[in-house]
């Protein structure tokens, strides 16, 4: 039985919302930590006991959601992240965040391969999938602004000992998805005959397909530079308080999600190759207004604070749009598998951007920070170019 988009619309969103908020809760686990004298080396490499696993596991976890099925896989995942939030208040010691950070990464890589898995075999068109996949990412976008929004106000008010009591209220939504998706029949995708991992993943190895994993390396790479480190660039190099730095981060995710959400709403109307190169372009050109700002006139301008948060407009749609128009061209007996190749692809940016942004902050230089940005997105720029080429090739067949 298929269930309407509209029904599963709701479980979905909320499902993304809660990766995102423990997924994206990594730059208020940096921020206080810093401050309880953990360096920046450990903290940087923090980030790879999220990504690292999500990388690993993801190949496995396309067996296991096959066995189970995609519904009860992903009740499996948001049951142990249910857990996971619960027990982390009552903990203290660093290492316990290492692991902790790997089982939600686990869970993430299973989550996200059924959520991409359910949503491909529902719909075919490619705009049509575009603009699903937009609305259901931007509750991604809602969940780094809640996580910020409220964990600042946790962190500034008198209970600010008690921020990590803030996990608790996941566990609760946790547990209302797991309600929803209970009642709700969902389809599952056709079984086929295995031919082992190594023959599977050779039908994608071709140079359009290794273009677009470039391509979503590089976004995430991007958006990771800023999910992760802007309220830390914030304090140290702007000299805000610890709430400003996390309210005023948060408004790039507010942004992203209005982003998302005006993309849902009019990508039918438009190429989603000159949509994802006019937004590409945008963010090249707020960088280099940001650059122009802090180099003639003053490193460390308070206006950055709210010029920073306007990149989130035009960099939130790239994801779902390139994911929405390659995955429309893969056969739904093979989307968990490819899902499983985006979710390595995306971990792999995010941990390795990570670490190079850790050697920055740990060696003072956080007047590079938009310049090195600016950078990742022109080689994304290019790589997103090679790739459209290849598929106007591909498809013209």
């Amino acid at each position: 039985m298929i269930s309407k988009p509209a029904n599963i619309s709701l479980p979905l969103k909320l499902t993304f919302l809660i990766f995102s908020m423990v997924l994206n809760c990594m730059g208020i686990v940096i921020l206080q930590l810093s401050e309880a004298k953990i360096t920046y080396d450990k903290l940087g490499f923090l980030e790879s006991f999220k990504d690292l696993p999500i990388a690993f596991i993801s190949l496995f976890a396309v067996n296991f959601i096959s066995k189970i099925g995609t519904k009860k896989a992903l009740i499996f995942a948001l049951i142990v992240v249910g857990i996971c939030s619960a027990i982390l208040p009552f903990v203290e010691v660093f290492w316990f965040y290492k692991l902790w950070f790997a089982i939600i990464g686990t869970c993430f890589a299973i989550g996200k391969i059924c959520v991409f898995g359910i949503i491909r075999n529902n719909i075919s068109d490619e705009k049509s999938l575009a603009k699903t996949m937009n609305s259901v990412e931007a509750s991604f976008m809602i969940g780094i602004f809640v996580v910020n929004t409220g964990f600042g106000w946790l962190i500034s008010s008198q209970y600010s000992e008690f921020w990590k009591f803030g996990f608790l209220s996941i566990s609760v939504l946790s547990l209302l998805t797991i309600y929803l998706f209970s009642k709700l029949p969902i389809s599952e995708p056709e079984k086929t005959e295995n031919k082992g991992i190594i023959s599977d993943l050779s039908e994608f190895v071709t140079p359009l397909t290794v273009s677009f994993l470039g391509v979503i390396f590089f976004i995430v790479f991007v958006e990771q530079s800023f999910n992760s480190w802007l309220p830390s660039f914030y304090k140290n190099h702007l000299k805000v308080n610890s709430f400003f730095a996390l309210q005023a981060s948060s408004f790039l995710a507010l942004f992203s999600y209005v982003g998302r959400t005006i993309t849902s709403s009019i990508i039918q109307r438009f190429s989603l190759s000159k949509y994802y190169t006019l937004c590409l372009s945008l963010i090249v050109i707020v960088l280099t207004v940001i650059l122009g700002i802090q180099f003639l006139y003053s490193e460390n301008s308070l206006v950055l604070l709210f010029l920073f948060p306007v990149i989130g407009l035009f960099l939130s749609p790239l994801y779902p749009v390139i994911n929405s128009k390659m995955i429309s061209k893969i056969n739904k007996e093979k989307i968990n598998l490819f899902t499983s190749l985006i979710v390595i692809f995306s971990s792999l940016g995010s941990s390795v951007s990570s670490i190079i942004m850790a050697l920055l902050f740990g060696k003072q230089l956080l007047s590079f920070y938009p310049l090195y940005i600016l950078l990742a997105v022109t080689v994304l720029l290019i790589i997103s170019l090679i790739y459209f080429n290849f598929a106007e090739k591909t498809y013209r067949k």
